[in-house]
């Protein structure tokens, strides 16, 4: 059903790395049951949206200040008398104004993760460098302290991710981290259903990235039926 052509197909970036993922994502992908065309889809194509088709194992978090304003608007973005965002045409786009926070904070990635991980996730304050630490890793990005800890437990029965996150960077562990993900939200079972929003809303929290998700989505169920 998963062999080199098909992710191939859907990932061609990941050329270079295929070979020492691939194994791994058929080893967890019968661990976890995710041994249907409908539920192999919808896990790569959620994986490879977060991991950038397979090749990106941490987050990167180096915005200017107009993608923390189109990202984190209720956090970086301007808003009028209303609360209403203000806006400004750039072509045929209308996008955000950024604040003064955005402008402060651009191209500072450890600043940027200290400030909108703080005080969630399990992360205590912005000057507790949390957020930096616990930002998303592995295939499926465990962002957090709390599930860095929930995860650390599934995989190895202890709480070693808690001082040594960047294990999540290694393709072992970010591929079981995704496994551990999937099966701990229960998302095969949402994979099972037809309303594939469901599955993102799981991952992401929202809908961040949705339309490229399910174009994936789409093209892996073509793929795997094939």
């Amino acid at each position: 059903m998963l062999n080199r052509e098909v992710m191939l197909q859907l990932f061609p970036k990941s050329t270079a790395c295929v070979d020492l993922y691939l194994p791994l994502v058929q080893a967890v992908s019968r661990q976890v049951l995710i041994n249907t065309p409908r539920r192999l889809a919808a896990f790569l194509a959620q994986v490879g949206h977060e991991s950038a088709g397979f090749t990106v194992l941490v987050e990167n978090l180096n915005y200017s200040a107009g993608g923390l304003a189109a990202t984190w608007g209720s956090r970086f973005a301007q808003k009028d008398g209303e609360g209403q965002y203000i806006t400004v045409t750039d072509g045929n786009r209308s996008r955000r104004v950024p604040n003064a926070d955005a402008l402060m904070l651009q191209r500072r990635p450890q600043a940027i993760a200290n400030r909108v991980y703080s005080n969630r996730l399990g992360n205590g304050s912005e000057a507790s460098g949390e957020g930096w630490l616990y930002r998303g890793r592995g295939l499926i990005q465990v962002t957090g302290k709390t599930n860095y800890c929930q995860c650390s437990q599934g995989l190895f029965g202890d709480e070693r991710l808690l001082t040594s996150p960047q294990l999540l960077q290694e393709w072992q562990w970010a591929v079981a981290s995704a496994g551990w993900y999937w099966n701990s939200r229960s998302i095969n079972t949402l994979a099972d259903g037809e309303d594939f929003e469901r599955v993102t809303r799981a991952i992401n929290g929202g809908l961040n990235g949705h339309a490229q998700r399910a174009a994936l989505y789409r093209k892996a169920l073509v793929l795997l039926h094939a």
